[in-house]
């Protein structure tokens, strides 16, 4: 699933093609919204928050609206010149151009239509958002706490905080040697911070590499030693993409022990985690 800084750069790429133009072409394939026509609306700004995105609009009679969009599992949204040929096909949900640039929304998860007064409805449960202007670690790691039950289920609970996903929470896990079925009781309020913290460093990193959650959009495709990306504060320099994401029985950087998974979480909801069973001891 894309996490917050896959999110951040739609988020870039829809801002940047549409803001400040007239849309041109409205096209809305989603129930709730089959009427709704956006022609003659202007992008005010495009925003992200966790995993959310939302297009701000201004109608031509001034009136504030949010189009809120949600990515799930295999959702995008891809911007390019508005000409040449119409794009179709049964994923696309979404089709919004203006003179120069058309957005194409692919298999979104959520697509809604509210007045921007009224953003909070869909975004208000969430925690701090990583990646936000408004980041606060100290709450993030709170929310965690007062959750409690174990750390790795804990992290991807949006509504303690927002953004991070299994690859974020895996990588930042493997920095701070935490077991990802560590009790959160078992960690201090300095831990907890450090680790959230951790999570905003790498996911803010991404943003400069390229290389994330997500597997369309911008990234940086250099996979020459120089230029992969190594999070690991123990071990800099080149390697391998990731420390402990996907990298199921392969030796660990650090200490050479193959990295395990062990999935974690409610019933019906539980998630894989990749960890080293020698570095990320296990809870006893």
């Amino acid at each position: 699933m894309p996490e917050g800084d896959a999110v951040w750069r739609s988020a870039r790429r829809l801002h940047e093609g549409l803001a400040g133009d007239v849309l041109v072409v409205s096209d809305l394939r989603w129930p709730s919204l089959a009427t709704a026509d956006l022609v003659g609306w202007s992008t005010v700004a495009v925003v992200p928050h966790g995993k959310h995105l939302l297009h701000r609009l201004v109608s031509p009679a001034g009136a504030a609206w949010t189009l809120h969009s949600h990515l799930r599992m295999d959702g995008s949204w891809r911007v390019g010149p508005a000409s040449g040929r119409p794009p179709g096909g049964h994923r696309l949900r979404a089709v919004l151009a203006t003179a120069s640039k058309r957005a194409t929304g692919w298999s979104l998860g959520m697509l809604d239509l509210t007045r921007t007064a009224d953003e909070r409805r869909l975004i208000g449960h969430l925690g701090p958002d990583l990646l936000g202007p408004n980041w606060d670690a100290a709450r993030a790691a709170d929310n965690v706490a007062a959750a409690g039950g174990a750390i790795g289920p804990a992290l991807l609970d949006q509504r303690n905080l927002a953004g991070i996903g299994t690859l974020w929470a895996a990588e930042s896990l493997y920095a701070e040697r935490i077991h990802p079925l560590t009790p959160v009781a078992d960690l201090s309020p300095v831990e907890l911070v450090a680790l959230v913290e951790r999570a905003r460093v790498l996911m803010e990193r991404s943003l400069v590499t390229g290389r994330g959650s997500d597997r369309d959009g911008d990234r940086v495709r250099d996979r020459s030693a120089a230029g992969r990306y190594r999070p690991s504060p123990d071990r800099p320099g080149a390697g391998e993409e990731w420390e402990a994401f996907g990298r199921v029985g392969r030796p660990c950087h650090r200490c050479g022990t193959a990295i395990s998974k062990v999935n974690a979480g409610p019933p019906a909801q539980e998630r894989g985690f990749s960890f080293c069973p020698a570095c990320q001891s296990p809870p006893r």
